[in-house]
């Protein structure tokens, strides 16, 4: 895998600091005294700098990135042309309203999303901030255009944490617990688990599509939302064939179908989005995280007349499209060509599996899965069952270790990785293999 430039070191660093002359520490202090307890950190250190797939924090400590701050720097955290593009912009004006007073790049970023996003049909793109805001805003589009109310959404799924997507998402703690009551209309389906199920595509997609005409139907059901891979609940690829035929029932029964690929989406997977595993042609697509390198930006994207459904007015806010924000995207948007980081997304995967499937031979292991630079690997016990214990204990030993782990899953039982796209071959064995030691130790 071709090495990048960096400014920083790419490898794991300890540094020695004296007692009680920790900055990690007084800034621990003061987050404590001025942060709610809800927005606890699972890193030690305070990050001062970051580049390519590490992060030094104020005492000097430098970790490999495998989190990518939840998919998000895909292109790095100091990319040299995202930084350059948010200077020039920021330099004549940090803000004014798309809705009120336009500018060009707005224009230029909904342009290219409708290029790059699958299908050769006619699109159009509303920009807005985060990725919760986006699958709002497509059950918005999706319910104008149909004059249908219900949204089906799958077991495991994770959508955000807005008060219609906590119903749309599964997971009950730390997302929805204490958060109730919780906006209506929401059903969940059945989703395709082949390690659990062990049903093909075709026969899980039967089983959903039984649970909508039965519980939902489709005169009813304004739109089917659906991470091609589940991300908090599990980094669960559906068994091929799953997500063709789902979306071919949509569109044979007038149903909006939406690919939320806001973690998946962009380079990550190998391909430009999760859905080109199979082909598959979304009506609307939901976008955020890697969009704009770090810059608070999301987006919808669809079909044209879908997208035109909404009154004059009913689609935008203060921000959504901030300027700065919009060139931040041109320009992370271009790396991710310029790089072609899809096929590093491969590299990367082939490696991960090179490092990791010896792991395969521990009974622990039950499975490695996913595409590109989004793997996860799933932790059982003796019995079979979800091992959140040896997954919590390996993430922390690879903590102490340098190296910044991300775990998901229902039950806690998978660790999931993420790193930037960009990240030197030699930083990313040097993490898996402290991983694959950590997993090891503590099996």
């Amino acid at each position: 895998m071709k090495d990048l430039e960096y400014h920083l070191e790419q490898t794991v660093k300890k540094a020695d600091v004296e007692t009680g002359g920790s900055l990690n520490q007084q800034l621990d202090e003061r987050r404590v005294k001025a942060v709610p307890r809800a927005l606890t950190p699972g890193l030690p250190g305070y990050v001062v700098d970051a580049d390519g797939g590490v992060l030094v924090d104020a005492d000097g400590n430098s970790y490999i990135d495998f989190a990518s701050g939840i998919a998000v720097t895909s292109v790095g955290a100091s990319n040299p042309a995202v930084v350059a593009a948010v200077q020039e912009s920021a330099a004549h004006f940090t803000h004014t309203c798309f809705m009120v007073s336009p500018y060009e790049s707005y224009v230029a970023v909904a342009e290219k999303l409708n290029a790059l996003t699958p299908g050769d049909h006619e699109k159009k793109t509303v920009l807005l901030n985060s990725g919760a805001e986006a699958v709002e805003n497509a059950v918005k589009i999706a319910r104008a255009y149909t004059k249908k109310d219900a949204v089906v959404v799958f077991d495991n799924s994770y959508h955000g944490r807005t008060n219609l997507t906590m119903a749309m998402t599964a997971k009950n703690t730390p997302y929805k617990t204490g958060f109730g009551p919780f906006a209506t209309e929401v059903y969940r389906a059945p989703m395709s688990y082949p390690l659990r199920d062990g049903l093909t595509g075709e026969a899980a997609a039967a089983r959903t599509i039984h649970m909508i005409e039965k519980e939902v139907g489709a005169e009813n059901l304004a739109c089917v939302v659906i991470e091609p891979i589940q991300g908090e609940g599990g980094f669960i690829v559906p068994a091929e064939g799953f997500l063709p035929a789902i979306a071919a029932w949509c569109k044979d029964n007038g149903v909006v179908f939406v690919a939320d690929e806001i973690q998946a989406g962009l380079a990550r997977t190998g391909k430009w989005w999760a859905v080109d595993h199979e082909s598959v042609v979304p009506d609307l697509v939901t976008i955020a995280k890697g969009i704009a390198g770090g810059m608070p930006l999301s987006a919808v994207t669809g079909r044209a007349e879908i997208m035109d459904a909404p009154v004059v007015g009913g689609l935008g806010g203060t921000y959504g499209g901030n300027p700065v924000a919009c060139a931040a995207a041109v320009a992370a948007l271009g790396q991710m060509e310029e790089l072609d980081l899809p096929g590093r997304a491969q590299e990367i995967e082939k490696i991960v599996r090179e490092e990791l499937e010896p792991l395969l031979e521990l009974p622990e292991v039950a499975e490695i899965r996913g595409h590109g630079a989004m793997i996860g690997l799933e932790f059982v016990d003796a019995d079979g069952k979800p091992n959140a214990a040896l997954t919590k204990a390996a993430a922390k030993a690879c903590m102490d270790a340098g190296v910044l782990i991300l775990t998901c899953g229902m039950d806690y039982n998978v660790i999931r990785l993420l790193p930037p796209l960009v990240i030197p071959e030699a930083t990313l064995r040097e993490g898996l293999r402290i991983l694959a030691a950590a997993i090891r130790d503590n099996a």
